[in-house]
């Protein structure tokens, strides 16, 4: 009985259940444990290679190396900033936290903390622009004589490739797609390919995630880059400059093949009587195949 006369509450009853507590989080922590492990056996070497390039795709030019060694330096960076952090807050929320009523004595300031959070930063942003300007020489570094030249002309809504290269005694040859049929880019692999980008409309941005490399394609400037293709295959490209109301359509595939391949490709295209130079439609807001006019449904 209590002490106004209610009936006690036994406290020997909890104690069963406080003894079920350790034991159902070191079930907790067991199944964590299993699915974790489940998780990480079920992925295929595919998905584990691409979290070891923490998301990036698989490279298919040699300017990848340069960009794969800046994106996960800055993730360990980044990792290693977050820790030292995370321990400090840790630190002091454990080694001051309250003991008592009375407050803690007074300082107007810390000359040794206050140097360390001012130097740190000035250091961390040291190396990581020291590495970002070393890595983007070596992604944006040209050749004095690449092997080929393509102009790439971004339009409303698709793109325009002008090969540089002298066919059957033809200087040049040309495709280009529609909404439809977007366009498609024939490179040859593990040869140099120097890329001239203009635009007769407004700014695109011309984009294969594969080759790690986007430059934007602006009117009335020649933006040039130049990269050597390492690996046979068909990569996705796309704009990723949003450019108006088909932006969404403005894709393009990269088809790197041969070099037998690649000749045999501009020869049909000579064969067509697609010679020279296209340098995108008059009218800028014309979409491509469709003689619409944009914002027209």
């Amino acid at each position: 009985m209590g002490s106004n006369g209610t009936p006690g509450v036994d406290e020997r009853a909890a104690g069963p259940a406080r003894a079920t507590r350790p034991a159902k989080r070191r079930l907790l922590v067991g199944t964590g444990v299993v699915l974790g492990t489940l998780l990480l056996t079920g992925c295929s070497s595919a998905t584990t290679e691409q979290w070891k390039r923490l998301g990036l795709p698989e490279g298919a030019s040699d300017r990848t190396e340069a960009v794969r060694s800046l994106w996960i330096g800055a993730w360990i960076a980044a990792l290693i900033v977050g820790v030292m952090v995370w321990a400090l807050i840790l630190y002091v929320v454990v080694r001051y936290r309250k003991r008592s009523d009375e407050a803690p004595k007074q300082v107007r300031y810390n000359l040794p903390l206050e140097v360390l959070y001012t130097l740190a930063p000035f250091a961390i942003i040291g190396v990581l622009f020291f590495y970002t300007v070393e890595h983007g020489n070596q992604v944006t570094a040209m050749s004095s004589s690449p092997q080929h030249t393509v102009n790439v002309v971004g339009q409303q809504w698709q793109w325009t490739f002008n090969y540089k290269d002298t066919v059957d005694g033809q200087e040049g040859v040309w495709e280009t797609g529609t909404l439809d049929k977007p366009a498609q880019l024939w490179l040859p692999v593990n040869e140099s390919v120097h890329f001239d980008l203009t635009s007769p409309d407004v700014i695109h941005s011309f984009w294969v995630p594969s080759f790690y490399f986007k430059l934007d394609v602006i009117p009335g400037r020649t933006n040039k880059f130049e990269l050597t293709p390492t690996k046979t295959g068909t990569f996705a490209g796309k704009c990723a400059e949003l450019c108006g109301l088909y932006h969404s359509r403005m894709v393009f595939t990269v088809k790197v093949v041969t070099r037998a391949e690649y000749d045999a490709h501009l020869r049909e295209l000579a064969a067509k009587g697609q010679t020279g130079a296209a340098t995108g439609g008059q009218d800028a807001t014309t979409i491509p195949g469709h003689g619409e006019q944009e914002g027209e449904k």
